[in-house]
């Protein structure tokens, strides 16, 4: 696993992780801290099938966030219990000898919500997105740019790299 300096010196030499906030913030002892950019409230459903001839991403429709008062730079997301996608801020340009998992911060789960992954593979590039999914009964509010889940990067033998539909953010155009 990469620890602070190791992670800092592939951002600034390799270009790791673009469009982030805050590096000194975002950075953290052995990972690095990804935020919010968008949410996302599912409106159809997904298929899913052995060789993704037959998948389905279901549509997404974007949740505007209030602004609490006129002069306030960011807005809120006022979330209720329910299952939402988000979309990060940061892109992420894995090299093909590096992996990423990720992980829920714990003051997300402190106040009642996690985050779900997938693995990040060997040689993708592009901006995160996951499942966001909020158990607390009375709901949460999530401001725009929050920090809500947090990158480890681990070597591995270097591969062939990702090239699916989520490479380079192939799925937004």
């Amino acid at each position: 696993m990469l620890n602070k300096n190791q992670i800092k010196k592939l951002i600034v030499e390799k270009k790791l992780i673009e469009n982030c906030l805050d590096l000194e913030t975002q950075l953290t002892p052995n990972g690095f801290d990804l935020t919010v950019a968008e949410i996302f409230e599912f409106v159809s459903a997904g298929a899913v099938d052995f060789s993704n001839k037959e998948r389905v991403v279901p549509e997404a429709k974007s949740i505007l966030p209030r602004k609490l008062d006129p002069g306030d730079k960011h807005g809120w997301w006022n979330l209720v219990k329910g299952v939402y996608k988000i979309r990060t801020n940061e892109t992420v340009n894995l090299p093909n000898d590096l992996t990423a998992l990720a992980f829920s911060r714990t003051t997300l789960l402190r106040s009642g919500a996690f985050t779900q992954h997938g693995v990040w593979d060997a040689g993708f590039q592009g901006r995160g997105e996951f499942i966001l999914v909020v158990e607390n009964p009375a709901g949460i509010k999530i401001k725009q740019n929050a920090r809500v889940a947090q990158l480890v990067f681990l070597n591995v033998d270097e591969t062939e790299g990702y090239n699916g539909i989520y490479h380079k953010d192939r799925h937004l155009k």
